[in-house]
């Protein structure tokens, strides 16, 4: 992709993060589309599939519902786990460098979008032990 293709992405046109968890197409970012300030995606859960407990070190996250249904965990400033059942159209703020999961407990997939800021995070999900690419299609 060049130019002001770069501006419009759909997730079967990036390569895909793929986990026991779920997927991350990454649609916008510096190695995408160009952005330089935050970076973001689509990320798919599996019923009954989520992600552990994990932190983006210097870094915020939105997360937004966009279909399905889970438990999303926020930690506290004490570092106290907050969990919340979560569904389609809930925005999850993840202030910077704080613990959280998101877990599917509902009857079908849970699609969510991701952002980083700053970009980045993402990348350090290449080094987790279950970690393939899946290359983009076309």
């Amino acid at each position: 992709m060049s130019g002001s293709e770069r501006n419009f992405v759909y997730p079967d046109e990036v390569d895909v993060f793929a986990f026991d968890w779920g997927r991350l197409a990454l649609t916008v970012g510096p190695e995408v589309s160009g952005a330089e300030r935050f970076s973001g995606g689509v990320v798919d859960l599996q019923r009954g599939q989520g992600h552990a407990r994990h932190s983006h070190p210097g870094a915020e996250e939105i997360i937004f519902v966009i279909s399905g249904s889970g438990e999303q965990m926020v930690e506290d400033e004490a570092g106290s786990p907050v969990v919340h059942q979560v569904r389609a159209g809930c925005t999850i703020y993840v202030p910077e460098s704080r613990y959280h999961s998101t877990l599917n407990t509902g009857n079908e997939p849970m699609r969510l979008f991701v952002v980083y800021s700053p970009a980045g995070p993402e990348q350090a999900l290449r080094d987790l032990p279950d970690f393939r690419l899946i290359p983009a299609r076309g």
